[in-house]
């Protein structure tokens, strides 16, 4: 970088009565296992302007209050007494607002560059659950004045939703959160009542999991991978996907995200030949009661099935919603419970198994803006088609490490179709992954205006 900020710290204490130790909440086990499994930080980080008259001062005291309203921020991680893990919230202590001074001569754009790689490298390095709090938050100045706020949570104790009621709250004011905190639930998960619905749970996976093959696409074919790397990473936008999106949802009355993974689906078991996919869905828990405020990780994997062969772009679709609506009531269960279950039923079958497809629609924002769009827009195949050649593909590199065979993702990005892609590539051929990726777009601009066209998967 061309230019280089003066670095400081403005610290403020903190403190709160609700304090103490407590075990995992069933959603932050979750997170805890997928941080080891994949190796990642899964972090959220970005970069928000700031309004005028903000300083680094004002932000801290902002900073300090809500670290002191909320439990959540004030985790670290702990192991009890039988070794496993839990946590500690701390009552008290100081909170530091990171603060980047530029001066006035310097360039904006490398101003602006700067900022993006600092929330990219925060996004990217990993918390020290044991010793960090779980937020960290930078100001950028120029020529002495607050332009920027960057803030950066650990996955491990919020989620999509938590971060944004929290960011709401920083910004207004208005308390976030609801009558139950993190320490609530982790004391609310030993009831008699949670350990039912952990059950129920349990028994929908068993049911699902008794006969699946070891992997959902079979064994590496491809040792080489793609140029002599196994995990890759690449990219998909599709503006006419988008529309097409619209009129699938306006025209069968459902949300963007169900149409989406209708359409996702349809388009993987097409390029790779599947007749059944099974994946694993992140799902809310925030409909269950007293849950929908709570600033914790609520969000777990789900277990969808949906048979592919035979049948139209409508009833795949359907079929989805269906098993995203079954999959989502049976999500909430203790992820330790699960995986002594997957022992027990990898003994039982003889070889050990895993559901290896991920799909993730982690729309924040542009979400309910397309489901409210979907409602009123008028979209004509004139218009799809004429978006047609904004449609790109890029492979951006490669990882040292996936634990899914596919990882697929769909970004927030506005008035587009936008998947992040991590793919094994042992696993599939660069032509495959190539021909999903645009098939996403042909698959919903299909079943835009017809609802009776083939799947054609199987």
């Amino acid at each position: 970088m061309s230019v280089q900020p003066v670095e400081s710290r403005v610290v403020l204490p903190f403190s709160s009565t609700v304090a103490g130790p407590a075990p995992l909440t069933w959603g932050q086990k979750a997170v805890l296992q997928d941080i080891r499994e994949s190796g990642f930080s899964l972090n959220a980080s970005g970069a928000q302007a700031l309004a005028e008259g903000d300083t680094a001062e004002t932000l801290a005291a902002r900073l300090s209050s809500l670290v002191s309203r909320h439990p959540a921020l004030r985790v670290r991680l702990d192991t009890d007494a039988q070794g496993r893990d839990s946590q500690v919230v701390v009552g008290s202590g100081e909170v530091a607002v990171e603060v980047l001074d530029f001066g006035g001569e310097d360039d904006p754009v490398e101003v602006g560059k700067y900022i993006d790689q600092l929330w990219l490298d925060w996004l990217l390095t990993p918390f020290d659950h044991y010793r960090d709090l779980p937020i960290r938050f930078g100001v950028v100045r120029q020529h002495g004045v607050a332009l920027y706020r960057v803030p950066c949570y650990n996955h491990l104790v919020i989620d999509g939703t938590a971060i944004t009621m929290l960011m709401d709250e920083f910004t207004t004011g208005r308390p976030a959160g609801g009558a139950m905190h993190l320490l609530d639930l982790a004391e609310r998960e030993r009831t008699p009542q949670a350990l039912k619905a952990n059950d129920r749970s349990l028994n929908y996976w068993e049911s699902h999991l008794r006969d699946i093959p070891p992997r959902t696409f079979g064994e590496p074919v491809h040792p080489d991978g793609r140029q002599g790397k196994r995990f890759w990473h690449a990219r998909f936008s599709s503006p006419a996907a988008h529309l097409a999106i619209l009129a699938i949802a306006q025209r069968t009355g459902m949300d963007t995200s169900r149409v989406l993974f209708g359409v996702i689906v349809t388009a993987l078991g097409r390029a790779v030949g599947l007749s059944t996919l099974t994946a694993k869905v992140i799902s809310s828990n925030r409909f269950r009661p007293g849950m929908a405020e709570v600033i914790a990780p609520i969000a777990q994997n789900s277990l969808v099935i949906v048979d592919l062969a035979g049948a139209t772009l409508d009833q795949v679709i359907a079929r989805g919603r269906r098993a995203l609506l079954a999959g989502g009531l049976h999500a909430y269960y203790d992820p330790e419970r699960l995986n002594e279950l997957m022992v027990r039923l990898d003994a039982e079958r003889g070889y050990q198994a895993q559901v290896s497809c991920r799909i993730n629609d982690r729309r924040m924002t542009t979400r309910r803006m397309t489901d409210e769009l979907a409602r009123t827009a008028e979209v004509s195949r004139d218009q799809i088609l004429r978006k047609r050649p904004e449609t790109w593909f890029s492979w951006d590199g490669t990882l040292d490490h996936l634990h899914e065979q596919a990882f697929i993702t769909v970004e927030d990005h506005g008035d587009t179709v936008h998947l992040q892609l991590i793919f094994d590539m042992a696993c599939f051929t660069e032509e495959q992954i190539e021909n999903f990726a645009h098939g996403v777009e042909q698959v919903a601009i299909e079943a835009a205006f017809d609802p009776d066209a083939p799947a054609g998967c199987g």
